[in-house]
Order: C-alpha cells, then structure tokens, then sequence
C-alpha cells in the first residue's frame, strides 16, 4: 500500500468518525437551549431563569434568556424564536404573552427538529407545544375562591366581586385562574375556556391589570368608582395584589372588610398575606418549571425521547399549594412561615 493510499483511507476514517459524531446522540456539553420569558422584571420570571441556569450549568448545557418588553410582547418572543432557530437551538423552553398568536412560530421551530415545550402558560391549542410544565392554573384558582366562599360564609351570596385579570386577549392561565375562582367561590364560569361570558349579579366587572401593581392600583380604583361596595377582590397575581391594595388603603377600606386573593407564592406575595394585605395565595414553582424543562430538552437531544404529561392531564403539573394564615375547615393550606421557606423572589 502506497503512502498516498494509506492517506485516503485514514482521512475516510476521520471523516466517518466526524460524521458519527455529529449525527449520533448530542452530550449534555452540546446542548443549547433558548428561554423565553414574558418579561425580565417579574421575580417568577427571575426565578425561572435562576433555575434553568443552576440545573444547565450541573447537567453542562447552556440556556440563553430573552424575554418580552412588557407582559403581552408576542413581537419580542417571535424574533426571539426565530433567532434560536438560526443559532441552532435543541430546544426552546417559552412562558408565551400571546398563546394564539406565537403557535406559527413555535411550529417553525418544531419543523426545525427543536424541542419546544411551555412554561406556565400552555399554548392555544396546548398540543401546540411538544410538552407544557406548568401549575393546574384551574386549581390555583380554584383554591382562593373556595377559601373566599368558606371565610365569607353566609355573606357570599350577596358579596360585590371584582375581577383584575391580566390581558385582553386572555391568554389561557388568565383564563384558567379566573375560571377557577369563579368556580370555588359558587359562580358558574359558563364557558371555561373563556370569561367575560358570566352572568352572576355578583360580579361587579373586570379590568385588564397586564399583572403590574400599576394596573392594580389602576384596576382597582377604577372598579371601586363602580361599586364603593366591593367586599372581595381576585387578581391574577401578586404585584397586582399589591397595586390593588393601595388603591383600597387610599379609600380606607384597608381594614380588613375586603377580602384579597391570588396567585404566585413568591416571598413578596407571601410577606403581604402574613401581613394581611393579601387573605389567602396558591403558590406555584417556577424554579421546578424551568430545571424539569432543561433536563427534558438534554433528554431530547441525547436520547429523542419527549417528556410526558402527568396521567389524566395534558401537562406535566409541577404543584401548587394554598397559603393563607387564616385557615378554614374542609380545605388544605400551609401557613406563611411554611410558605416562606418555598417562595421565590
């Protein structure tokens, strides 16, 4: 065998060594992956990305964040995707603003051979996504509103509810948090799949709050010039919470006679449900959300396998608890020390 010979076949070994390597399974090392926040201000949204850098840095992966501008930014995740496409991402872990609307965008990425899997937030349809990590937003909601019906009792038949939802569009954990407040406290959601549709007496209106304590603040005020009556208060999380409250204490009905719920579980949250701003709050794990969501994208690319919904749901549901210091007989909660030692934020 001549020399030039034996140069062919060692350099048709390399390459078949190099083609192996680059079509057989990705190492943990290899392993890019995308996440998409709604924004970068939320401490959930800080904690997700707490989590998905601690568990990409023990597995040896790497995650790079975007985020929205401003809580309902479809425009900001959109290039975000298409840029992750481009950088060749494995996979793509979203907390979508829009559910409806970033559904074309996540199928370019799974066209592309990227795992695409939501956080918190199911898409519109949830099938649209390879797989979704989040709370049972139905339950979270579902657990104020039976804790509001049990401490009004009686009252609750003639309570005066307000609503501060988050966004116009109601994407499907505004939804489903909503619907199941309505539910546990004794109002038919009608069409759970949407709100607005309601016809209970009790309802005093809604407003789009976009899950700041500004739109609390906001929300509240404006709800209160149509009712001076309200005794109970729903809002889709914790900062608009806190926004709403102001907006009582400035009208001096903070003494206790309204009654507020919601829904996160971060330590800020917590804080103002021992403090008694907030009654009673269904805490959820972000953190769980997005390190389930690194390790099922490292799965994807070194074995192909996809993650699996918990039995009997069509996602993987990461928990969630009440937290209130006001119990009340018949429901399950953890207290605020409790809740403290969980919290994120």
């Amino acid at each position: 065998m001549t020399l030039h010979s034996r140069s062919a076949i060692w350099l048709l070994a390399a390459v078949a060594v190099l083609v192996a390597g680059t079509a057989g399974p990705a190492r943990a090392a290899d392993v890019f992956i995308g996440l998409i926040t709604k924004t970068d201000s939320n401490p959930f949204f800080v904690k997700m990305r707490e989590g998905a850098d601690a568990t990409a840095k023990k597995v040896g992966a790497r995650v790079q964040s975007f985020a929205g501008k401003f809580d309902g930014d479809n425009d900001t995740q959109v290039a975000a995707i298409e840029n992750l496409i481009s950088a060749g991402a494995k996979g793509i872990l979203i907390t979508p603003s829009d559910t409806k609307a970033i559904v074309p965008t996540v199928k370019k990425a799974r066209d592309a051979g990227i795992l695409v899997i939501a956080l918190d937030t199911p898409l519109e349809p949830i099938e649209a996504a390879d797989a979704t990590f989040a709370t049972d937003n139905f339950k979270a909601g579902l657990l104020i509103g039976e804790w509001a019906a049990k401490t009004l009792g009686a009252k609750t038949k003639t309570a005066h509810v307000a609503f501060l939802d988050a966004l116009e569009n109601q994407p499907t954990v505004d939804v489903a948090r909503d619907q199941g407040f309505m539910k546990g406290f004794g109002i038919d959601p009608k069409d759970t799949s949407r709100y607005l549709d309601e016809d209970d007496k009790r309802i005093v209106g809604h407003f789009w709050a976009k899950g700041s304590d500004e739109g609390g603040r906001t929300g509240m005020e404006t709800l209160l010039q149509k009712d001076p009556s309200i005794n109970v208060v729903y809002t889709i999380n914790e900062p608009t919470a806190a926004g709403a409250y102001e907006a009582l204490k400035a009208a001096g009905k903070a003494d206790g006679s309204v009654l507020v719920v919601s829904v996160d579980g971060g330590c800020p949250g917590v804080k103002n449900v021992k403090a008694g701003v907030i009654g009673a709050t269904s805490q959820q794990y972000p953190l769980l959300m997005a390190s389930k969501g690194v390790e099922a994208v490292v799965e994807f690319a070194k074995t192909g396998k996809k993650p699996k919904p918990t039995p009997g749901l069509k996602f993987f549901d990461t928990g969630v608890q009440l937290i209130t210091d006001k119990p009340v007989q018949g429901l399950k909660s953890i207290n605020t020390a409790e809740g403290l030692k969980l919290c994120w934020g």
